[in-house]
């Protein structure tokens, strides 16, 4: 549980022409240093022709049959993302289903499927940062997050023509890989599959996840104060190990 009240973010939302865009993102890599930028775009009628003729180009005959294979919801948006070489998305987990199409250069990616949930410390619903991970990868801090030391995932270098299927609720780690150049993906999102009308026991890890988050939001709208959440939380799982260690 944390402290969100004064928090303040590591990365800055700007928008930008696509030309401007890259003029930054060259003059960043003359520059050097730690700085990166990076660009999410939703295709949509708002972007120019020839990204949109490029895009209708793409297989769609099969990722269609992935959707219907699987009993997907709609495809509710697509996402172009281009980065610089060293850029780093943390790890965090999403709501929808993920086809992650690779274009261009190469990402590694590191997976985590959603049992793992207590090992990856995520920051509050409420949170600026909602679905992603407190730790730091890089100098993870074992004092505040000991869990972390239990973590077991899955590695994955994709590159140009690899699609890889991110399931809803897992975390995924994602790295641009150095002195690979620019990176190009393309994300197609689904809804899930309807939800069973017959709940079976024991749950899967990622219907407690969806739970644990259904219980945050709605603790947040009796409080009226996100803030306050987290206090609550916090007492209710002390309350709840004192009563088993009793």
């Amino acid at each position: 549980i944390c402290n969100f009240e004064n928090f303040v973010p590591k990365s800055q939302r700007m928008e930008m022409k696509f030309n401007e865009f890259l003029d930054k993102m060259y003059e960043t890599e003359e520059r050097g240093g730690d700085e990166r930028v990076y660009l999410q775009q939703t295709l949509n009628d708002t972007v120019g022709k020839k990204i949109v003729v490029d895009f209708l180009g793409f297989n769609w005959n099969w990722i269609n049959k992935q959707q219907a294979k699987r009993n997907w919801g709609q495809l509710t948006s697509n996402l172009l993302l281009i980065g610089m070489e060293g850029n780093v998305t943390p790890a965090h987990y999403d709501e929808q289903q993920n086809f992650f199409a690779q274009i261009k250069g190469h990402k590694r990616c590191i997976l985590f499927p959603p049992d793992q949930f207590e090992c990856l410390y995520p920051y509050p619903v409420h949170h600026p940062c909602d679905r992603q991970s407190q730790v730091d990868f890089d100098n993870p801090d074992y004092e505040k997050f000991p869990n972390f030391k239990n973590v077991v995932g899955y590695e994955a270098v994709v590159g140009p023509g690899d699609v890889l299927y991110i399931p809803m609720y897992w975390w995924h780690h994602i790295e641009s890989l150095l002195n690979g150049g620019v990176t190009i993906t393309v994300n197609f999102w689904y809804k899930g599959a309807p939800t069973p009308k017959r709940i079976e026991y024991p749950l899967r890890a990622h219907q407690k996840v969806a739970i644990m988050r259904n219980i945050e939001k709605m603790l947040g709208e009796a409080l009226g104060d996100p803030h306050e959440v987290g206090p609550l939380l916090k007492t209710m799982i002390k309350g709840r190990y004192e009563k088993d260690h009793s």
